[in-house]
């Protein structure tokens, strides 16, 4: 078997693309993975366009070897826009040796630790701010988040996580300033109306989702080292399961850590166990986020074991389409340190309509795919009848 043509589609996620990756084999296996390039990650489709011309003629079965190699050809600049390509290539040859074999990725990696994986609603309240340009329902208010955590309820889901959402204008925002975006940006302070928009939010999600809906919140890269932890304290009353930070220091938020009561989720922006070795040896955090479009799903597994000598467990980083969702749900079958695994209901119109088929999710579970590969594959067709739309 030969690698005979790799393959590059993208399509409208209104703010964002969703971006495939393609490759054909000689005999007419094809396998498929889902990165993304739209959010922080320009630059992913052009090294792909490179490293396919090494790649060609090769055995796609060979994974791990092709990963080693493309690594060592970009040893001087490894992590960033080369790991999420080389990441993009090995888990679309994973999915052509899971389907020359006529089996699930998983039994490629011992077989399933669970048939059921509990998800998360993430960017609950979030995508809606944005709502009328994906064309799902939109949040103005505080009134709307409680009729939100109502629905969250009442769709089976066991857990909800949200971002800083602001009201208080009569202008909906998510705070972003950590990626260079609106409200906060540059000096990444908490300020006391932030800390008093979280203590509304979280008590309209409490008050629609009920005592017994586990709460979470990202903070993404959204303050420096103090006001994390001033944050983090004034989310405190609220009982969350945890609070996600990124931060490149693992010592800032090992203090976090140690001064707060809330349990801390991070490391989903790093790559590679090299990254995440100095935040484990620090315990800086109760569990790990691992991103398998980022990491590739052969070394999040490497991620995982070395997470579980810690007594860590794990959480896929899962903020994109339906592929990537089965890739993640394949990694959260094989690892035994499984704590939960993100999912976004909240999506563009066409979006289900991507892929050959979606995951099977009922009370806020998901079920293992059983098919070949993946377990999914990308509708093309789809895929060209809504074309990326400009800038991001």
């Amino acid at each position: 078997m030969k690698i005979e043509r790799i393959d590059i589609l993208h399509a409208d996620g209104a703010w964002r693309n969703f971006d495939f990756l393609k490759v054909t084999a000689d005999n007419g296996v094809v396998g498929w993975s889902e990165y993304n390039e739209s959010f922080g990650g320009r630059g992913v489709t052009a090294m792909i366009e490179e490293f396919a011309e090494l790649l060609l003629g090769l055995d796609p079965r060979s994974f791990e070897a092709h990963t080693a190699w493309l690594y060592a050809r970009t040893r001087t600049a490894q992590g960033g826009i080369a790991q999420q390509a080389i990441a993009a290539i090995e888990n679309a040859l994973i999915d052509v040796k899971a389907r020359a074999l006529g089996i699930p990725v998983y039994e490629l990696f011992g077989g399933p630790q669970r048939e059921r994986i509990r998800l998360y609603w993430s960017h609950c309240g979030t995508y809606r701010v944005w709502g009328e340009k994906m064309g799902i329902p939109a949040v103005r208010s505080y009134d709307d988040i409680v009729e939100l955590g109502r629905e969250v309820a009442a769709s089976g889901y066991t857990a909800l996580k949200t971002n800083v959402l602001l009201f208080g204008d009569g202008d909906p925002q998510v705070r972003n300033g950590g990626f260079g975006r609106g409200d906060g940006y540059p000096d990444l302070n908490a300020d006391r109306y932030v800390h008093e928009a979280l203590r509304n939010e979280l008590a309209a999600f409490r008050e629609g989702a009920g005592k017994d809906m586990d709460i979470l919140v990202d903070l993404n890269w959204n303050f420096k080292t103090e006001g994390f932890l001033q944050v983090a304290r004034t989310m405190e009353p609220y009982d969350l399961m945890w609070v996600e930070i990124d931060t490149r220091d693992p010592r800032a938020l090992a203090h976090i850590r140690r001064h707060t009561t809330i349990p801390i989720a991070s490391c989903e922006c790093l790559f590679g166990r090299r990254d995440y070795r100095p935040y484990f040896e620090n315990a800086s955090m109760d569990v790990a986020i691992i991103d398998v479009p980022w990491n590739g799903f052969s070394e999040s597994l490497k991620i995982a074991a070395m997470a579980d000598t810690y007594e860590l467990n794990v959480a896929p980083h899962n903020f994109y389409g339906h592929l990537s969702t089965m890739m993640s749900a394949h990694l959260a079958a094989v690892v035994p340190n499984l704590r939960i695994m993100e999912t976004d209901p909240d999506v563009v119109p066409w979006h289900d309509d991507l892929f050959t088929l979606k995951p099977v999710v009922k009370d806020g579970m998901l079920s293992l795919p059983e098919g070949p590969g993946w377990g999914t594959e990308i509708n093309e067709e789809a895929v060209r009848a809504h074309p990326p739309k400009g800038d991001w």
